[in-house]
């Protein structure tokens, strides 16, 4: 069980996303105000506080958002896990679809230490039953037993 320490957006891609600590997730599409949401299965993309602040300890200076990921969960090892996990957080469904992604040329965090976690680290899912996300929420595993669809 992971707790949900952040949930970012960005209005235009290639910027930053900034915690805006809760976003309506909408069913195949993600997350509501979201420059990358929309009908594809890079929906919300998910990061593990942990590899955060593992690349913290290196002399990044990033905050939640800045490797463009919409949520910041503790305690899950999202990497770990293999491609269509289903993770639930309240009345939200998400599927893991991608584990990682190739880094852009103009990556300012690649530019400021030489390294980016996102194609290690990040994860992507789409959005398979929608609701609203808060930080401070409990996201779990979704065994199966409970596939609401709404």
């Amino acid at each position: 069980m992971g707790k949900v320490l952040a949930v970012c957006i960005s209005e235009k891609k290639g910027t930053p996303k900034k915690d805006v600590g809760e976003a309506l997730f909408v069913k195949e599409h993600g997350l509501s105000g979201d420059a990358h949401a929309g009908g594809w299965h890079r929906q919300v993309s998910l990061l593990s506080h942990e590899k955060v602040e593992a690349f913290r300890a290196r002399g990044a200076r990033v905050n939640s958002g800045d490797f463009g990921e919409n949520l910041v969960v503790e305690d899950l090892d999202f990497r770990g896990l293999p491609v269509g996990t289903r993770l639930r957080c309240g009345e939200v469904l998400l599927e893991m679809t991608q584990i990682g992604k190739e880094c852009h040329q103009g990556c300012a965090i690649f530019q400021q230490i030489g390294d980016c976690i996102m194609p290690r680290e990040g994860v992507f899912a789409r959005v398979l039953a929608g609701g609203v996300i808060k930080a401070g929420e409990q996201m779990v595993i979704d065994t199966g037993t409970n596939t609401l669809t709404k």
